[in-house]
């Protein structure tokens, strides 16, 4: 099975803080590097994390404030420096775009690569990005202006070779894609082998949400029904559920629900308040609701699985 993994590069929130940098993450698919917000300090934490700033091939922004943004036009920049000549794709709401061409015309102006800014539309659910491997589609949440999530998805692969069954009856590599596609084999003398005994059934397609920032919304399980991993924000533990409400926000307890609705394998948690220095108490709050919970952490990688 190829690798799908999802490298934490920052979760806390707004205010900086000692313990975590802002909001960033990487989603590796098949040899491709996907970037899901990419707040202050987020330069730094790929060169810890040893990840190539060259192979990132797209960037999905959330929502346009500073801790899910502010890093971009860095990161821009050190491309150009670094000689990136391949085509960039930045996907948010508008106006990235414009507020990004802008700040390229000053400080990235003289680069020998393409930036190509995507709206979306944070309001529908739909596929924006798509490649042989998977799709990811946006996510409508509710926060205090336009914000979306991104549905990563991983596209159903072919069934598995009995090479076994292959050897015993003698049959040819030639015929291996059309069995792949659902023929039976039939030797020259007439006997029929059925499909089935040829292949093994196709490993499960995995899929990842990031889901940040939003106030809890009980229909977003629906949405992503049967997710692998889920990253569900949980800014607040259920002390300060009047914070969350008022700022458009989540507990844990609420993440929590969001997960164990939707079905999902596993919830990590992340974009933790500056005020929460226990983050324990969100993660067993989480856990009350939704058992296979973890606490999200600065060089964290997780395997979609």
């Amino acid at each position: 099975m190829e690798p799908f993994r999802v490298h934490i590069l920052g979760c806390g929130s707004a205010l900086p803080t000692l313990r975590h940098f802002a909001s960033s993450q990487v989603v590796e698919m098949r040899g491709k590097l996907f970037m899901v917000d990419c707040g202050e300090g987020t330069q730094m934490q790929l060169r810890r994390s040893r990840i190539r700033f060259t192979k990132i091939s797209a960037v999905f922004i959330s929502h346009l404030h500073g801790d899910h943004c502010f890093g971009l036009i860095g990161m821009l920049s050190t491309f150009g420096l670094l000689g990136r000549t391949a085509k960039l794709d930045v996907y948010g709401p508008a106006p990235l775009g414009d507020v990004m061409r802008q700040q390229m015309k000053i400080f990235c102006h003289d680069f020998d690569y393409e930036v190509v800014f995507h709206d979306v539309d944070t309001r529908q659910q739909q596929v924006v990005y798509e490649d042989r491997s998977l799709t990811v589609e946006t996510v409508p949440l509710e926060h205090r202006m336009p914000c979306c999530g991104y549905l990563f998805r991983e596209k159903p692969t072919l069934p598995h070779i009995r090479r076994d069954v292959l050897d015993a009856y003698h049959i040819p590599v030639s015929q291996i894609n059309n069995i792949k596609a659902g023929a039976d084999w039939v030797s020259e003398d007439g006997e029929r082998v059925s499909n089935s005994l040829l292949v093994e059934p196709a490993d499960s397609p995995r899929s990842y949400a990031y889901c940040s920032d939003t106030r809890y919304i009980p229909n977003l399980a629906s949405r992503i029904k049967g997710v692998s991993v889920l990253y569900h924000e949980s800014t607040y533990t259920e002390e300060y559920v009047a914070l969350a409400e008022k700022y458009m926000h989540s507990t844990a307890q609420q993440a929590a629900m969001v997960a164990r609705d939707a079905e999902a394998g596993k919830l990590v948690l992340g974009h933790y308040s500056s005020r929460c220095e226990d983050e324990k108490i969100l993660l067993d709050e989480a856990k009350q609701i939704f058992p296979d919970s973890m606490l999200a952490n600065e060089g964290l990688t997780i395997d979609v699985e």
